[in-house]
């Protein structure tokens, strides 16, 4: 028989969207291992992120509901047979990346339990933490922080004690903000035959992008379409606003192209004129010659 994932966030099975997210909260909070030190803490943080990826997801809990976990991980049928729905799921494996995602990529934890997980900078504080709404509920002991009570902390960063909420749609931050790296800029040679008719560049770039869980980075590829418009001047620049390198620390920079002519055999321009430099004989400059 497999997991009961109503019972790991303690929920009857005919709870709504809402009831579940509530409990996903109360749940993953408790058990945080930056908070719960509890050797066992971790295992269950990880059960509870399965739970909430099964049951907030409307497709794979109608098969949970009918099949149980050995039915959504093995197509639907809770068997060999092959009958019914075709559909599989496997846990990623990774509860931060859930818990992140949740909290929009931020870690209410973070700004109290930076030395002992690093998510940010390098001093373990993530660089913003956004309005999002963190409606926490904090009775008895699922309050996240009821262990600095004794340190005299009235409020923390919007946390109060003995109001027993935070605030809806209150900001929460953190002391640091996050700064844009300089622009790249790079040079874009065009030929006299591309500004004259106009044309689209397309440029490959190698990036480094966040990863959902605001942590860990992966590197991707992106093609920019640079549109050339007929009779732009050498120097034009052309600006993408943040598609530079993004990590944990910083406002991705912005990146730009400026124009450069290429050297052409007859023509050469300057401004909006083109010049062409002919070399004629003293009978032609005497007695004048057409060029075509």
């Amino acid at each position: 028989m497999g997991k009961d994932y109503y019972k790991i966030l303690g929920i009857p099975s005919g709870s709504n969207e809402d009831e579940i997210k509530k409990a996903y909260k109360r749940m993953a909070l408790k058990f945080h291992p930056d908070k719960n030190k509890d050797p066992n803490a971790e295992e269950k943080f990880k059960e509870i992120a399965e739970a909430y990826e099964v049951l907030s997801d409307p497709k794979k809990r109608v098969i949970y509901d009918q099949y149980g976990e050995d039915g959504l991980k093995t197509g639907g049928t809770g068997s060999s047979s092959g009958q019914g729905t075709t559909y599989h799921y496997t846990f990623h494996g990774d509860p931060h990346a859930t818990f992140a995602s949740f909290f929009g990529g931020s870690n209410p934890f973070d700004i109290f339990f930076g030395s002992g997980r690093q998510r940010g900078t390098t001093n373990g504080a993530s660089d913003h933490v956004g309005d999002h709404d963190m409606d926490i509920d904090m009775d008895g002991d699922d309050d996240p922080f009821s262990s600095f009570s004794h340190f005299g902390f009235n409020g923390i960063n919007g946390f109060h004690h003995g109001g027993g909420r935070r605030h809806r749609n209150e900001p929460l931050h953190s002391s640091r903000r996050k700064v844009q790296d300089p622009p790249m800029v790079h040079e874009l040679k065009v030929s006299l035959e591309e500004i004259f008719h106009g044309c689209t560049k397309r440029m490959r770039i190698t990036r480094r992008r966040l990863n959902p869980d605001g942590r860990t980075m992966r590197t991707e590829d992106k093609i920019l379409n640079i549109v050339i418009k007929r009779g732009w001047k050498e120097g034009t620049k052309i600006t993408f606003p943040k598609e530079g390198d993004e990590t944990p620390e910083n406002v991705p920079a912005d990146i730009a192209f400026v124009l450069k002519d290429k050297g052409h055999p007859r023509f050469k321009r300057d401004g909006s004129n083109i010049i062409y430099t002919a070399k004629i004989g003293l009978k032609e400059l005497l007695f004048g010659k057409h060029h075509h």
